[in-house]
């Protein structure tokens, strides 16, 4: 296959990804609003698309940790690349088929570490910094968000108990229309960012750029318009576990929910943390669950959602392997690894079908917004 090809295939794969990304993610933003009527569902997915586009242009300091720290730049093929996306792409739609708000970023770090680790040996993975900016951020950004969702909400509900009730759910539907923006802005400065990461690897892997370079203004373009096509897709399932099944949403919550995650995804996105939005924003949802006096948490639901995490990133790592071993053979390989993933892709799409989930779903009876 010519070089020059194959760098094509990848970054039209990494756009497929990001894509994914975007309807996978958009409950991270807008989950929580849509469950309490402070925006419509087409509106919402609307401006968390335009600002996850906005949020691509603010930061690259994630690109950065992608292109030149996890994996050994100087021992990864385009080919190599290419299998890691393949397994990313895989895990994100299945998780996507029921449901599960899994992280689409940790998908995507473990099909590129399995895929380097099978073709170029574990010498090409950097475990140190998987360990400082991947896992790390995964244990604790979680645990951050909620014990700040937590504490807010118990704060707000305190201040407000005496106030009218309607006049607290339009105050705060108003304050969850800004915050569940700044969690989309905060979405595109970080997980856009990690497709950038991924085309500039593969541009520095292809030799046509330098070592440790930053992505050029094409890949953050491309990356973030990608990302936000794909959030206004809507990614309906996935809204509804977050914004009904983990715990019944009032306005305060939303608010309080969205405004912590929103806070440590921008520090993260500063650092150049590579973590997971889905993550951090289940966090605050939970914690939101648990500052507000009779709400219910759901700890089935949040039960399987963490083993969905827990699972990602070996789960991907092994599709990627097994997607590297095959596509490191020639060419035939490649296109078999390539015609495999679409085959795979359409089957989960097929089935979705069965059981459809749409805009309406997420607020039709039996699922009605939550109101203070």
């Amino acid at each position: 296959m010519d070089f020059s090809l194959i760098v094509l295939v990848v970054i039209v794969a990494a756009l497929a990804f990001d894509f994914t990304n975007g309807f996978h993610d958009t409950a991270n933003a807008m989950a929580t609003s849509i469950a309490t009527g402070a925006l419509k569902p087409r509106v919402a997915v609307a401006v968390s698309a335009v600002l996850n586009l906005v949020g691509a242009f603010l930061s690259v300091e994630v690109a950065k940790t992608i292109s030149g720290g996890i994996v050994d730049d100087t021992k990864v093929t385009p080919v190599i690349i290419f299998a890691g996306l393949v397994g990313a792409i895989v895990w994100n739609l299945l998780t996507w088929l029921i449901g599960l708000p899994s992280s689409s970023s940790h998908a995507l770090f473990g099909g590129l570490i399995g895929a380097t680790w099978i073709a170029s040996g574990a010498d090409a993975v950097h475990f140190g910094k998987v360990v400082e900016k991947v896992l790390i951020p995964a244990l604790a950004s979680p645990v951050v968000a909620g014990i700040v969702a937590t504490l807010g909400t118990f704060l707000v509900y305190r201040i407000t108990a005496r106030a009218k009730q309607d006049t607290v759910g339009r105050t705060f539907k108003a304050g969850q229309i800004a915050s569940a923006s700044l969690v989309s802005l905060a979405h595109g400065t970080n997980d856009a960012q990690k497709t950038m990461g991924v085309i500039t690897l593969t541009l520095i892997a292809s030799g046509s750029l330098a070592p440790n370079s930053g992505p050029p203004l094409w890949v953050i373009l491309t990356a973030g318009t990608a990302i936000a096509l794909g959030t206004y897709l809507g990614g309906w399932r996935i809204i509804q576990t977050m914004g009904k099944k983990l715990t019944e949403i009032q306005t305060p919550q939303g608010f309080a929910a969205e405004t912590s995650a929103a806070a440590v995804i921008l520090t993260s996105a500063h650092l150049g943390f590579a973590l997971s939005t889905t993550h951090v924003c289940s966090g605050g949802i939970i914690g939101s669950g648990l500052g507000r006096k009779l709400a219910e948490v759901r700890w089935g639901v949040a039960g399987r959602m963490v083993l969905a995490w827990a699972l990602t990133l070996p789960a991907a790592a092994l599709v990627g392997a097994v997607a590297a071993e095959v596509s490191t053979l020639g060419t035939w390989g490649t296109v078999l690894v390539g015609l495999a993933g679409v085959v795979v892709a359409l089957a989960i799409y097929l089935v979705s079908k069965r059981n459809p989930v749409n805009a309406h779903s997420v607020t039709e009876p039996g699922v009605q917004p939550v109101n203070a």
